[in-house]
């Protein structure tokens, strides 16, 4: 993408989400910010047995395309929450 963070702020929360949902199974991700400064929530029953750098490392890896390079639109991650889902 060759777009100014600016012009996309909502596709590249998008972009975030679909790319943590898509690569971490059974996952539902929260997403906010903008200006290349990101706020991430993460429920997924993949961190089960893992612990908290083990969880963020699995986000990190989904979104790494998004934070590569000097034109990324991911310049920060403020914030990473991981979480298990209560039990049924």
């Amino acid at each position: 993408m060759s777009c100014h963070t600016t012009d996309f702020k909502g596709s590249v929360i998008d972009a975030l989400q679909e790319a943590i949902e898509r690569q971490i199974p059974s996952s539902q991700a929260e997403v906010s910010g903008g200006g290349g400064h990101f706020s991430i929530n993460v429920t997924s029953s993949a961190f089960a047995g893992k612990n908290m750098l083990e969880s963020q490392r699995m986000v990190y890896s989904a979104i790494a395309h998004l934070m590569a390079g000097d034109a990324a639109p991911v310049h920060a991650v403020d914030s990473l929450k991981t979480r298990t889902p209560p039990s049924a």
